[in-house]
């Protein structure tokens, strides 16, 4: 009780602190007050703490695929009414002809990463037979994928043929049998269902501490991007940064001096965070939101990517971004 009541009395001191601050400064020091708060770990411990982190830290993901290569296998996870990603159903899967992680077409490798399904094929869009009642495209190649040069196309999860046989392998995709394509279909929909594929069985449980420590970093990134602070914000990209344009770091760090010399009052607002540790790759994390941007010059509604990485002292540093 005594606790309950100690918590109360500071958060009205802090609700006092806010109204004074308003009273005398106006709204955009409350703004920028509320700002630096979604910078502290604290309050990420807290958010992540409600969560199921099973497999990374999700605000608007439902569904989770998860492909184990060495088993051959595509298992579903999908969220309850408690918030927590329960295994629903493992289908077994073909996978690419040959062994490792996708490089090039035609190499009949299945790639290994984090995919959204980013269209839905069926004999409405006049799928091909071959490839069953139902197509999932996914989105090889993704931002890290083109960081990295690897190059192809056309991987998706889908069926298998109606009236003809087929080999026991890929040329890359993930095919099941069309009753499970067709469960999957009743129970997913490409636009809350993510893909992660890994060599192994998909790596869970990270420590929440890691989710939490990079979303405060995400927005200390934002605050510094917000607030025009450019030396703070040119600090979380990698040296060997590359923009989904090609542009690299130096370049890129000319046009952001431009851009913050404008000096012009900025909203930002992050939606839909998502936060994946990237399979087979230790300490790189597929980042994306859905961003809203406003300036005095210019406005932006849609899906921002990163990739980033952990560096020895556990700094976010951004390698990738679209």
């Amino acid at each position: 009780m005594r606790l309950i009541l100690a918590l109360l009395i500071v958060a009205n001191i802090y609700a006092n602190d806010i109204l004074t601050s308003y009273r005398l400064n106006g709204i955009a020091n409350i703004e920028k007050e509320l700002d630096i708060e979604l910078t502290k770990s604290e309050y990420w411990q807290g958010v992540v703490a409600k969560s199921d982190t099973k497999f990374g830290y999700f605000e608007s993901y439902d569904n989770i695929l998860a492909c184990d290569k060495s088993l051959s296998t595509l298992d579903f996870y999908t969220l309850d009414e408690n918030g927590t990603y329960y295994f629903k159903k493992q289908h077994k899967a073909f996978i690419g002809k040959v062994k490792g992680d996708k490089l090039k077409q035609g190499d009949l490798k299945t790639p290994v990463g984090v995919y959204e399904l980013t269209q839905k094929l069926s004999k409405d869009t006049k799928l091909d037979p071959f490839y069953g009642p139902i197509a999932f495209v996914t989105s090889y190649p993704n931002l890290y994928d083109r960081y990295r040069g690897k190059d192809g196309n056309g991987i998706w999860i889908h069926g298998l043929p109606e009236q003809e046989s087929r080999d026991e392998f890929t040329r890359g995709c993930i095919a099941v049998g069309n009753d499970n394509i067709e469960c999957l279909n009743k129970n997913i929909h490409i636009d809350n269902t993510i893909l992660i594929v890994d060599e192994q069985k998909v790596k869970t449980d990270l420590p929440k501490e890691i989710y939490s420590s990079i979303l405060a970093q995400l927005y200390k990134w934002r605050y510094a991007w917000k607030y025009d602070e450019l030396e703070s914000y040119l600090s979380f990209y990698d040296e060997t940064f590359k923009r989904f344009d090609g542009m690299e770091i130096a370049k890129f760090k000319e046009y952001k001096k431009r851009v913050f010399s404008k000096n012009e009052r900025k909203s930002i607002v992050f939606k839909d965070l998502t936060v994946v540790a990237y399979p087979n790759d230790d300490g790189i994390f597929y980042i994306s939101f859905y961003e809203q941007y406003r300036s005095d010059s210019f406005s932006f509604n849609g899906n921002k990517t990163l990739v980033a990485k952990l560096d020895e002292q556990n700094r976010l540093k951004i390698i990738a971004e679209k």
